[in-house]
């Protein structure tokens, strides 16, 4: 009998042993090493429906760069002030990708939007009127706590409500992806990511929404800026942070965050990161040149020069499904693209250089050329087919025609399956290829 008993445990061990290993939805426990990259649109994803039509779910996204692109835009356009966070225009982010992460003590698990040009982190919480069902609860935790106005932290938040003199706690107003927006409350609690244990960090306590564009469980702002989390996890991750995109076509398996300089990759090309000190929160890269195939394409160096006092430039964003030029960039790279591909060609959504996907074995390479480094994009960077598996578009854009913007922006769409390295200690950014499917 015991013989059968321990045949018959072996036997269950070893099924669900094999359940978790074909299981593409199983994630390794919390807190095992490094954070995973979950795209917010993916069957595994605990924020929304599953979705098969990767094109159509691209389109949408992409439909919504340009409130992305102009917030963007205001970013680098405002006068220097003496928060270093932006001063309150409207937020328009894009939420194409969550990492797991746990508040308060013990900790709560959240699901936030990934989001390189933003700093301060926000959750909605219990009693938050138009929020989502998963909401952070503050009375469970026991390190919860408000900050009022004396703190230096309130006077960083954009929208921040602290009438002089007032004893009572730091309130702030923001608006979100189009016609919504939130109010919250500036608080601080233990943040949880994989190993580590981050007490008395910074966040708003949203209490109110209005709108459908809000992330369902938050935002955690990885920007440059003094409330972002390399700046309030001090010297623990040194300064270095990367991370690995997921394409949009794999529902299942996620990428990584890494945090640290331990474990990042040892072979990597690098380019410098420049400094915007009237945005401290972005990602500034030089970008000094594009090729399209063999062919370096002719642009004016005015559209692709740093200009700190203007904003001009380019800058790596997560938030942003496709890459957006300027119009004259643009206009040279799709008509350098058009001429090689020699085709008829139609538009689709945001993309107006779509093709028959026969003619798909003749198009060229993109490549980004940057200080010290040279990007040649994969096809599946650079291009993307429709729902009918017929047309091919240059998964690229110009800016859009309602913003005033001299900002270049290499998205999300063009980084996935690359390993992006930030190491903002050394002022450096780099590129390496990895298949994070």
């Amino acid at each position: 009998m015991d013989s059968k008993l321990a045949h018959c445990f072996l036997f269950f061990a070893l099924l669900v042993s094999f359940t978790n290993a074909v299981d593409p939805c199983a994630s390794k426990p919390y807190g095992s090493g490094d954070l995973s990259i979950i795209p917010t649109y993916s069957k595994c994803s605990p924020i929304t429906s599953p979705k098969t039509d990767s094109f159509n779910t691209v389109l949408t996204m992409a439909s919504k760069d340009p409130e992305r692109f102009k917030y963007l835009s205001t970013l680098v356009a405002q006068k220097t002030t003496s928060a270093p966070i932006a001063s309150g225009q409207q937020v328009f982010n894009i939420p194409n990708y969550i990492v797991q992460i746990k508040l308060g003590t013990p900790g709560q698990l959240m699901y936030m939007v990934l989001d390189t040009s933003n700093d301060i982190a926000w959750v909605p919480c219990s009693g938050c009127t138009g929020c989502s069902s998963i909401t952070f609860s503050p009375n469970t935790s026991t390190t919860f706590g408000p900050l009022d106005c004396s703190v230096p932290q309130c006077a960083q938040a954009r929208g921040l409500s602290c009438p002089a003199g007032s004893p009572s706690g730091c309130s702030f107003n923001q608006s979100y992806g189009g016609g919504s927006s939130f109010s919250a409350s500036l608080v601080q609690d233990a943040l949880g990511l994989g190993k580590d244990v981050i007490l008395k960090y910074s966040f708003g306590c949203i209490n109110a929404i209005s709108g459908a564009n809000i992330p369902p469980q938050g935002l955690l702002g990885l920007g440059r800026g003094s409330m972002s989390l390399l700046s309030q996890s001090g010297s623990l991750y040194s300064g270095v942070f990367s991370y690995c995109l997921p394409s949009f076509k794999s529902y299942y398996f996620s990428g990584s965050l890494k945090l640290g300089p331990v474990g990042q990759p040892k072979s990597i090309r690098t380019t410098p990161l420049l400094q915007n000190p009237r945005r401290p929160s972005l990602y500034y890269v030089n970008l000094t040149g594009i090729s399209v195939g063999k062919v370096l394409v002719p642009i004016s160096p005015q559209f692709l020069a740093f200009d700190p006092t203007t904003g001009a430039g380019t800058i790596i964003d997560s938030g942003t499904t496709i890459t957006r030029f300027v119009q004259p960039v643009y206009n040279a790279i799709r008509d350098e693209f058009r001429k090689q591909v020699n085709t008829t060609f139609s538009s689709l959504g945001a993309f107006d250089t779509c093709f028959n996907t026969n003619n798909e074995a003749v198009a060229p390479a993109i490549t980004f050329r940057f200080t010290g480094l040279v990007l040649t994009l994969p096809l599946e960077n650079s291009l993307i087919h429709s729902s009918s598996g017929t047309l091919a578009c240059l998964a690229m854009a110009a800016a859009p025609n309602n913003v005033n913007s001299v900002l270049n922006v290499i998205a999300n769409l063009q980084q996935q399956n690359l390993r992006i390295l930030f190491d903002v200690a050394n002022s450096r950014l780099g590129i390496a290829r990895e298949l994070c499917n």
